[in-house]
């Protein structure tokens, strides 16, 4: 079988659990049957029965419910339905009491629909998930299950088939659609030797794949992981009604006891409560926050919980992360400055030939760039290396020495030509020594990501007040990007700790996002507010403590995650507060006599689907409101000036 045809066997979650639409029915087929007896046949106490027993079961599931959440020591809103319930029987409405059934478990199963609807997007990703991957065994290709795939096998990816595990593309060429990983919805084209993530689906021929990672260490899988236990996540907020229970259950029965007491009528009471049953409030607020992060998982951007997306659309105050965050986390180089008689190239293979030797990163990005060129490179000899400092060898017979300017200055002699630029911003400055001679410096940078200051731009427009960049790398870097990019202040060789201390700094601005990628990362996102890690490119340490994941390797998506958070949290009060003010005037008008008991639960039926649908609309796309304002930075550089905090090097 093709693994693409593995790959679709997940369906959609279910609608609704089956004991709600059981419940419901139970409601309506009783409330059916006593209609008709009643219209149809005139048996009014056969209808009678038949309204009670439509009501019963639904009071009973419902105090079984209430007495589970008080004994776990939670009070809520699901009382007055029950008591309007009980009031309707011991008042002789049993047909007031089965409309407030039927609503009440109506609107049970409308939110598990609701919900089931929102949910719907934060489960795509699960559906797609690699289950087998066709590896290289001898001279044979065997379907494997991805589970055995171990890093070095050699697998072939098949026209149609999603990347089972990331890997190294060992022959040919791949075109990958990575919209599920990057949200690039045009295929990307990745030659020999270059990486190729697990998700991404082959939309071209079939290729050769190096794994560099187990099933379980890959991109996809993690992604994955995070999507399950979003799913399975409860929103602290689901019951944000329950902040206003007592006062509303007390309102409430103040309303209908005088109502009782004042026209001598117990019908009044009963009609009170029966519009007081508070399933708008119950229902439109869960509904709302899945809905919300339904929208979020949507545009890439996944958020753990309900709770979760409560305090991101609070937030006033981002620390964000340089490398990998902002730059590309990668170090490419940006010039080459030789001495007479080296070339730039010379240089590049001599030194980059050493460093096959190391497995440091800066070392990694010598050799991948000489391979980039077309440069044939020798093995070294005799290397000794200074961990961090530098290395030291024979290529070719000659002596060659790489690495800081104090210890290649230690075993050469000789000048570099001034820089061909600043190195303010680099990440790296390697000098190389042949032959006990200077011979050229190799200024590696880690370029900014080009959607970096439209991610601050719109981060700005969407309410986020003050921007501070926090990074463990040299200030001078770190100072410029902030430059660049329009932050208001910024710190550079900071440690995991001292990143933590400028999260807790931020909080004088308001609740603080912090956005990061590697494991450096992690505490601060863990002390943030809202910690935002990059799913798609970052370490699993950060994903894990973090609250939101980026799934796409789109900056922008996280501005539109946090609009998304705001208009879910503003939808949802919306509801709230309306079922509230639609409540209390039904209650008043049911007070003074003009809505009888069975006409009230009607009119409370017909809010609990206004506010409910109201709820939906989260799972939209705001209207757009035109371009957003440019960065603060922006602005002062267009007046004149620079970041105010970052004129000089960072502190």
């Amino acid at each position: 079988m093709h693994a693409a045809e593995d790959n679709a066997s997940a369906g959609p979650a279910p609608a609704a659990p089956s004991g709600g639409r059981v419940l419901f029915a139970l409601a309506a087929v009783p409330l059916a049957a006593g209609t008709a007896l009643l219209l149809a046949l005139g048996r009014r106490e056969e209808a009678q029965i038949a309204f009670t027993v439509g009501t019963a079961p639904v009071l009973a599931a419902l105090a079984l419910e209430i007495v589970r959440s008080l004994k776990a020591g939670q009070f809520g809103l699901d009382i007055l339905a029950a008591l309007s319930m009980s009031a309707a029987l011991a008042f002789g409405e049993p047909l007031a009491g089965n409309v407030v059934a039927l609503m009440y478990s109506g609107g049970q199963l409308l939110e598990a629909l609701a919900q089931g609807r929102a949910r719907r997007e934060m489960t795509a990703l699960v559906a797609r998930a690699p289950r087998t991957a066709m590896r290289h065994e001898g001279s044979v290709l065997v379907s494997r299950p991805i589970e055995e795939i171990a890093p070095g096998d050699l697998l072939l990816v098949r026209h149609g088939d999603a990347v089972p595990v990331d890997g190294r593309i060992a022959a040919g060429s791949g075109l990958l659609d990575q919209s599920a990983i990057t949200g690039e919805a045009r295929p990307a084209r990745l030659g020999d030797g270059e990486t190729a993530l697990s998700g991404s689906v082959n939309v071209g021929p079939a290729f050769d794949l190096e794994a560099l990672r187990s099933a379980r260490e890959s991109t996809y899988a993690a992604i994955v992981r995070l999507v399950a236990a979003a799913a399975e996540s409860r929103a602290p907020m689901v019951r944000l009604a329950d902040r206003y229970a007592l006062g509303f259950l007390a309102i409430s029965l103040a309303l209908a006891a005088g109502a009782a007491i004042l026209s001598g009528d117990p019908r009044r009471a009963l009609a009170v409560l029966v519009v007081a049953t508070p399933c708008p409030l119950i229902l439109a607020v869960p509904v709302a926050l899945m809905a919300g992060l339904s929208r979020a998982a949507k545009l890439g951007v996944l958020v753990k919980s309900g709770g979760a997306l409560e305090v991101m659309a609070r937030v006033r105050s981002l620390v964000v992360d340089k490398t990998g965050t902002l730059t590309q986390g990668r170090a490419a180089i940006a010039t080459i400055d030789t001495a007479a008689g080296f070339g730039a190239n010379e240089v590049l293979r001599l030194a980059a030939s050493l460093d096959q030797a190391s497995n440091h990163v800066m070392a990694e990005a010598l050799v991948a760039a000489a391979r980039a060129r077309g440069l044939a490179l020798s093995a070294p000899l005799e290397v000794e290396e200074d961990g961090g400092v530098g290395l030291a060898g024979r290529v070719e017979g000659r002596s060659v020495a790489i690495g800081r300017r104090s210890y290649v200055a230690a075993r050469a002699s000789g000048t570099l030509p001034d820089a061909a630029r600043s190195d303010e911003d680099a990440t790296a400055v390697v000098l190389v020594a042949v032959d006990g001679r200077l011979a050229g410096r190799i200024v590696l940078a880690d370029h900014m990501r080009k959607d970096a200051p439209g991610m601050i731009a719109a981060l700005r427009a969407a309410g986020v007040e003050h921007i501070r960049l926090a990074s463990g790398d040299r200030r001078e870097a770190v100072s410029a990007l902030c430059r660049r990019i329009g932050a208001d202040d910024c710190a550079g060789n900071l440690s995991p700790g001292e990143k933590v201390e400028s999260v807790k700094a931020a909080r004088a601005f308001g609740p603080v996002m912090m956005v990061g990628d590697g494991v450096n990362d992690a505490p601060a996102l863990a002390a943030a507010d809202v910690g935002v890690a990059m799913g798609a490119r970052g370490a699993a340490a950060s994903a894990e403590v973090a609250d939101v994941v980026l799934l796409v390797d789109r900056l922008d998506r996280l501005a539109e995650g946090v609009a998304a958070a705001r208009r879910a949290l503003a939808i949802a009060r919306q509801s709230v507060f309306a079922g509230i003010g639609l409540s209390l005037l039904g209650m008043l008008a049911a007070a003074f006599g003009y809505l009888p008991p069975v006409q009230g639960a009607l009119l409370q039926e017909a809010i609990d689907v206004a506010v409910i649908l109201n709820a939906l609309r989260a799972l939209l796309p705001p209207r757009p409101e035109g371009p957003p304002a440019p960065p603060a930075g922006a602005l002062r550089r267009a007046a004149g000036g620079g970041c105010s905090a970052c004129r000089t090097a960072c502190p």
